[in-house]
């Protein structure tokens, strides 16, 4: 007998006439338009640009479901009388229009709380300020190698809730879940991952602590069958175990746990009552640099319930970098080029720089998020051998790898550069046989591209026309 899905089910039937907002259309939203129009909802559409900047096959799908709209900056000043209405994750739920709605009585969600809540099946949720996409990917991996079948979404993957009559209870969902998708939330996954929390997106939260609040949504609302799998290093990380519900396991880079999964110089270990079981060498995996041992580690941690370890250990070993992090685009001359476009933060850049023995050549900068540089300061010191600065953080950097540089009474070539193609250019002349070339931007990637993704295909571009 075929599984139906009664809350989706209830779901087509309270939707039907109703007035829906969709405010935002990005990647997350798009795909409700032909949903919602197919379940007869009475849909407004709300998007900051102005419609000479939509694209025109949506505005044509917006013209041809008869859809009203309201676009521009004070698009939301016509929020008024819905009874749903789905944010894109960067409309936070914090905005007075939508706060000013809910009050009224409308419900604020999202695509991806809509799918949580009438998902199903197990799902796993992955979240973190560095790590989460290439931990999301490695779990996912590893489920599929053992037979299971995989719904991989959130802020990767295809959006999931128009895909909700396609999943069953023996399937399992695997999302990657940002602050901004966090952000309001009311349901956890069954089975949460933190793998760390440092500042980041602090141009758009209000403040530190409303990101890490943000954060900690992905398991406030587990039950006791909960699991909740924790960076045992980061100090916020490792206080989340006080708010629990469920069971937790850490996961460690520098402590020998007692319970949990270690990772020993370059080999993990499962640690049960100070027993520590060698399981993973490092050797093994295709993946660089020790911050993936560590993400290795918290996928191992995160499908332990679901998988054999023979079988997680035989999809890591296969497991290939995920596009735009620490991805070997080519080597010419002797010299490798590295695309670490997905790095848009300081912590991300100085892992991407701890993942290599060689001289670095680094290329970086980007938009600004506000956040501080100065911890990369000394790494760029010790292991860059020419640094090459784009975007609008550039001065930052610049400013905290000088004042090092005079601390410690050392030089570096540092050139500021007004596009990504002259830095490549230039890197192609400053690279001696043996470097690295690292694209490792520190920083967003919106004063010049569309995304990091379009970011690292520029790139990626540029370096193979060398």
């Amino acid at each position: 007998m075929s599984f139906k899905n009664e809350k989706l089910e209830e779901f087509k039937e309270y939707i039907k006439f109703r007035k829906v907002a969709i405010i935002g259309l990005g990647v997350s939203n798009l795909p409700l338009l032909d949903d919602l129009y197919d379940k007869k909802a009475r849909v407004t559409v709300f998007d900051e640009r102005n419609i000479e900047n939509i694209p025109k096959q949506i505005m044509d799908k917006i013209t041809a479901y008869g859809f009203a709209f309201s676009f521009g900056k004070n698009c939301l000043e016509k929020l008024k009388g819905f009874d749903m209405i789905f944010r894109s994750p960067s409309c936070l739920p914090t905005k007075p229009e939508l706060q000013q709605e809910e009050n009224r009585g409308a419900i604020v969600t999202t695509e991806i709380e809509m799918l949580m809540k009438m998902c199903p099946c197990k799902m796993i949720g992955i979240t973190g300020s560095d790590g989460k996409t290439t931990t999301t990917s490695l779990v996912a991996s590893i489920l599929q190698k053992a037979g299971y079948r995989v719904f991989l979404g959130g802020n990767i993957g295809i959006p999931l809730f128009t895909k909700l009559s396609e999943i069953t209870p023996e399937d399992i969902v695997v999302l990657e879940l940002s602050s901004f998708q966090l952000m309001g939330m009311e349901i956890s996954p069954d089975i949460a991952v933190i793998t760390n929390i440092t500042p980041n997106h602090l141009n758009i939260h209000k403040d530190y602590e409303e990101y890490i609040e943000a954060k900690k949504n992905i398991f406030k609302f587990q039950n006791e069958d909960g699991i909740l799998i924790l960076n045992h290093d980061n100090e916020i990380t490792k206080n989340c175990a006080k708010q629990a519900n469920g069971k937790v396991i850490f996961f460690s880079r520098k402590e020998k746990l007692d319970n949990g999964f270690m990772v020993d110089g370059r080999v993990i270990k499962e640690c049960e009552d100070r027993i520590r079981k060698h399981i993973f060498n490092g050797e093994d995996a295709i993946l660089r640099g020790n911050h993936n041992l560590e993400n290795i580690a918290t996928a191992i941690a995160t499908t332990k319930t679901l998988v054999t370890l023979e079988e997680a250990v035989e999809a890591i070993k296969e497991f290939k970098p995920v596009e735009h992090r620490i991805e070997l685009v080519r080597e010419m001359d002797q010299v490798k080029w590295y695309n670490d476009s997905a790095s848009s933060s300081p912590t991300r850049t100085l892992s991407g720089l701890n993942a290599f023995d060689e001289d670095i050549i680094l290329i970086a900068g980007g938009y600004d998020k506000n956040l501080d540089y100065e911890p990369l300061a000394k790494p760029i010191v010790e292991k860059v051998k020419g640094l090459l600065l784009i975007g609008q953080t550039s001065g930052k950097i610049f400013d905290v790898v000088k004042q090092e540089l005079e601390d410690q009474k050392k030089d570096l070539p540092i050139y500021m550069c007004e596009s990504l193609a002259q830095t490549v250019t230039l890197a192609k002349k400053l690279a001696k046989s043996g470097n690295v070339v690292l694209f490792s931007p520190a920083s967003a990637s919106f004063d010049m591209f569309q995304d990091f993704a379009d970011r690292g295909n520029q790139f990626k571009k540029l370096v193979k026309e060398l």
